[in-house]
């Protein structure tokens, strides 16, 4: 066993999808190579808070430090779900809920990975999306919207994801980029950084998507130039459910969902697979493409 494997691993998942048995089992079976790793967790665990407090505990009983950025999906006020809290009041239930199981959240001082491919500070990002990775030929959010209805793709977020106390979701988004932004200023300049979200930071992963009006529902161009402005080491994002890595300005973007069962049965990988962010792998550049 090598040094590096001793110290540890970063290692990240994504979209874990639990309300389905056969995703809640990946999850029995998650468990860290070394004593050391630590899991970042890109989002959409469950749609309950008890399904999402369920994963969360088993997986934080077994890493060194787990680190959550929430979802789309665990920011649904969802009929199942007993707790009924909306928007702002939702997503800071769910960090005190974290906070109660050692979990680290977008709201907590970021940490520093000191292992293999450190030091870096790991920032676990909650920034939404404004709509503004429009279809092709669509100037407005409204056009964008009438085109998805009549190709029938719309994001189930337009029915359960709500703003409360924002007008809108892009608003609440533009409030998170802007205080977002401010705190990662704030990281020492001498440390590259690893930032969590649950969407892409930049569209272009979003290009490879069978639906492209999806693309709507999955970030800003408010943060396409962030890769570059601070000091990013790897960008871990899930949502699309197309695991893979890009590369952008030489910076590694990491797509790391789960998905639901009926994609991760098509793939050769085996399902649950955890990715290895840092130390960086051998050959992990030459996964996926370069745009």
């Amino acid at each position: 066993m090598t040094t590096a494997d001793r110290q540890g691993r970063l290692l990240a998942i994504s979209d874990l999808h639990i309300g389905y048995a056969e995703n809640r089992a990946l999850v029995e079976r998650m468990r860290p190579e070394t004593d050391d790793d630590w899991l970042l967790v890109a989002g959409d665990v469950a749609e309950t808070v008890a399904d999402i407090r369920w994963a969360l505990e088993t997986l934080g009983a077994r890493f060194r430090k787990v680190i959550w950025a929430p979802g789309n999906h665990e920011l649904w006020t969802h009929p199942s779900d007993a707790v009924t809290l909306r928007g702002v009041a939702r997503y800071e239930h769910l960090v005190e809920l974290c906070r109660e199981l050692g979990v680290t959240t977008p709201e907590d001082p970021y940490p520093v990975w000191e292992g293999p491919g450190g030091p870096v500070a790991v920032a676990p990002l909650f920034l939404l999306y404004d709509y503004s990775f429009l279809p092709a030929g669509c100037a407005t959010k409204e056009e964008g919207l009438a085109y998805a209805h009549g190709t029938g793709v719309v994001c189930t977020d337009e029915h359960l994801l709500h703003p409360d106390p924002y007008p809108s979701r892009e608003a609440w988004c533009r409030a998170r980029v802007a205080e977002t932004g401010r705190r990662l200023a704030e990281i020492p300049a001498e440390l590259p950084t690893v930032l969590v979200n649950h969407y892409p930071l930049d569209r272009h992963p979003t290009e490879v998507l069978w639906y492209p009006e999806f693309a709507m529902w999955c970030g800003t161009r408010l943060t396409a130039d962030w890769h570059r402005t601070h000091r990013v080491a790897a960008m871990v994002y899930g949502h699309l459910h197309i695991p893979r890595t890009t590369w952008l300005d030489g910076v590694r973007f990491e797509e790391v969902s789960v998905g639901y069962p009926r994609e991760w049965r098509k793939r050769s990988e085996p399902p649950g697979t955890l990715r290895r962010i840092l130390p960086m792998e051998v050959g992990s550049g030459d996964r996926g493409v370069a745009p």
